[in-house]
């Protein structure tokens, strides 16, 4: 049987090859003539950047040219147009003249040339039993047996089925890429005072672009004046609209529901935040290559084992029920329903602000046993807060606060932040700043009166002459000893006092850590930091495990010591020295805003800048593999009753074609399931 599958393949093969080669020259002919060589010039109210935009989202929701995605649409489109008039002349035939019966085999075996293209690759070329060689002796079959009405059947639910997923896939595809937006194709820019409307595509950094309520916000840029209510849930996930004022970060793409602002532009065009996250949207590693090859291995796994089940049930139930036992093989859907449900999973993290540049990752995360946390700016914020002030001689906290908070008052890093909400906290206001001087080095030095304000380091005393008591030496050895950052400040020649700076906890992590618990994580606290303070943390935490003082390195090397032990570990960090360890974890995690090299390196980025979506992103990878396993269950169902109907029933072949096409149906709604869900709570809320 084997040998005479492989001749008819063969012949098929030839002709297929020939129609594609006559096919793709007359297409060549075709797009010479029409002129289509040089690029098309917008159309009038279009911009260039519309076409480039257009074209850039064809290319990422087809995951390939577009001419290559519009002539394997053309090409099945007109299979299940063939496959239409088989099914059309094979049931008059029925009904009326029985030789139609005959001729509608002929259309049918035309489309059904790329199965057996198909299977004569796997068996002569590749020299193994696959998913198609079934299909191609179960359809050699239906034609030998002069069963045509099931052969047209066979052919015709095909590519009816194809072409469902390829909308359906289509579809979320471009829902995917719609989590975006549309950027608009004109601009408000101020020039010399005046508003003019110019096309975006003319947008360059240190422009001021202005936008109005309702309006999409169309570079990544800070607000230079004004006030808006934003609604950046599709960029970040949040799930309540933000308010925004002067110096404040805003994104493309992002909607203003309320306000009018000036923006000064920092990134337009391809540089934005949304143009980067679709480029690794675009470029990263295909999402569907490690599902869609598990698929793919369950279907060839399953091909041989069938196939001498249908040689053994050949003299039992005859050819027409070996042919039905063939169908009842469930690896191939897999190989469809796979890649469909991992597309709709990747649009519903998106939704939720969970970027996944690897569908790999949501198999991974499922099995994740062990979370190693990096400690400074992954658990605790970059800006640290005021822990305690300690004055010296005759100044008062509040005197240190004062001169600290007016020395730091134009500085933008977060120590300086944090001095300056201790002041406003504590309604402390410092006084204006006259003739400043500022010496940056390792503090500042500024004049404030007649008198000179010292605020930095213990070396910037140091250098500038300013003695330290006794009593602040000994606090500055435990400061160091416990983590904390002493900040020293001098009034003209004397030490007024210190302010010790603490790390602090990212508001959401305890919520977080527990909840992890919940779910039978363990979890390991990775710094770079003292001894005493990644101990207090991990105690305040709850975690068990932590190593402190470790150098970048060092973190790989505990991470490969954590798997050698059999543990399935997730990294989640946000700094340069972790991205190695990010690249060493089964699964890694950072959030946006960190540092290009661990956002580089990790699989995933949380993108409202917190650990709020933490515990959700494993939740979709477990309703993965949960939704994964009800379809191979539903592709299984339909194949044990075939399998009865053969034996037991005596099925011929069209209630099997029906059987698993129904079981096609059901698993590609629940792999559609979980994002209609999302969708409908999503306009519920709204």
């Amino acid at each position: 049987m084997i040998t005479a599958l492989t001749l008819i393949s063969g012949a098929l093969y030839a002709g297929a090859s020939a129609y594609e080669t006559l096919t793709r020259r007359r297409r060549a002919r075709t797009f010479l003539t029409d002129g289509h060589a040089t690029p098309k010039l917008p159309k009038r109210g279009q911009s260039w950047l519309d076409n480039v935009r257009r074209q850039q989202l064809d290319v990422m929701s087809t995951n390939s040219d577009d001419s290559d995605g519009q002539a394997v649409e053309r090409m099945l489109n007109r299979n299940l147009a063939v496959s239409s008039a088989s099914m059309g002349l094979v049931t008059v035939g029925g009904l009326i003249l029985p030789p139609l019966g005959l001729l509608s085999a002929l259309p049918a075996a035309f489309v059904a040339a790329p199965i057996f293209k198909d299977t004569y690759n796997a068996l002569v070329n590749e020299r193994r039993v696959s998913a198609t060689v079934l299909d191609a002796i179960a359809i050699t079959i239906g034609i030998s047996t002069a069963h045509y009405f099931a052969f047209s059947l066979f052919i015709f639910l095909y590519y009816v089925r194809r072409k469902m997923l390829m909308k359906t896939e289509d579809h979320s595809r471009q829902s995917l890429m719609n989590v975006f937006g549309q950027l608009p194709r004109t601009v408000w820019v101020e020039q010399d005072g005046i508003e003019i409307e110019r096309p975006i595509e003319t947008v360059q950094a240190g422009d001021i672009v202005v936008v109005d309520t309702g309006s999409v916000i169309p570079v990544d840029g800070t607000i230079a004046s004004g006030m808006a209510t934003i609604d950046q849930h599709m960029l970040t996930g949040e799930s309540q609209p933000v308010e925004k004022g002067v110096g404040d970060q805003v994104f493309a793409s992002t909607l203003m529901l309320g306000g009018r602002v000036r923006i000064q532009a920092e990134r337009a065009g391809d540089e934005t935040m949304v143009a980067n996250i679709g480029d690794i949207l675009r470029h990263t590693a295909d999402f569907k290559t490690s599902i869609q090859s598990r698929g793919e291995r369950l279907g060839d796994q399953m091909a041989a084992p069938f196939l001498g089940l249908g040689a053994l049930a050949f003299p039992l139930v005859g050819p027409v029920g070996a042919g039905a036992v063939l169908l009842a093989s469930f690896g191939y859907q897999m190989r469809l329903l796979a890649p469909l449900g991992m597309l709709n999973f990747l649009n519903l993290a998106s939704q939720q602000g969970i970027l996944i540049k690897d569908g790999r990752s949501l198999e991974l995360l499922r099995e994740v046993d062990t979370i190693v946390f990096d400690k400074t700016g992954t658990l605790t914020l970059e800006q640290p807060h005021v822990g305690a002030i300690e004055a010296c001689h005759g100044y008062c906290e509040d005197d240190v606060l004062r001169y600290a908070a007016a020395a730091e008052a134009r500085q933008p890093h977060p120590i300086a932040k944090a001095i300056l909400q201790e002041a406003e906290t504590r309604g402390v206001v410092p006084p204006p700043i006259d003739d400043a001087q500022y010496e940056v080095g390792y503090g500042i030095k500024v004049r404030i009166g007649q008198q000179v304000v010292r605020v930095g380091s213990a070396r910037f005393m140091e250098v500038e002459g300013i003695d330290k008591p006794d009593r602040i030496r000994d606090l500055q050895t435990e400061g160091h000893t416990q983590g904390h950052s002493i900040v020293y400040v001098a009034i003209d020649d004397h030490l007024a006092g210190t302010i010790a700076l603490y790390p602090t906890l990212r508001p959401e992590a305890k919520s977080v850590i527990s909840e992890l618990r919940k779910r039978n994580m363990s979890m390991v606290i990775i710094s770079g930091d003292h001894e005493i303070p990644t101990s207090h943390l991990a105690h305040e935490l709850g975690i068990d495990h932590y190593f402190a003082e470790t150098l970048p390195e060092e973190k790989a090397d505990l991470i490969d010591q954590l798997q050698q032990q059999g543990r399935s570990v997730c990294y989640v960090g946000d700094g340069i020295n972790d991205a190695i360890a990010l690249k060493k974890a089964k699964a890694s995690i950072s959030l946006r805003g960190a540092s290009t090299a661990a956002t580089d390196s990790a699989q995933i980025i949380l993108m409202d800048q917190s650990l709020h979506q933490l515990c959700r992103a494993f939740d979709i990878a477990q309703e993965f593999d949960t939704t994964m396993n009800f379809s191979f269950a539903m592709t299984m169902v339909p194949g044990i009753m075939i399998l009865g109907g053969v034996f037991f029933l005596h099925f011929g072949l069209v209630a099997p074609m029906i059987l698993n096409n129904l079981g096609m149906a059901v698993g590609a709604g629940n792999s559609m399931l979980p994002l209609l869900k999302s969708d409908k709570a999503t306009s519920d809320h709204v």
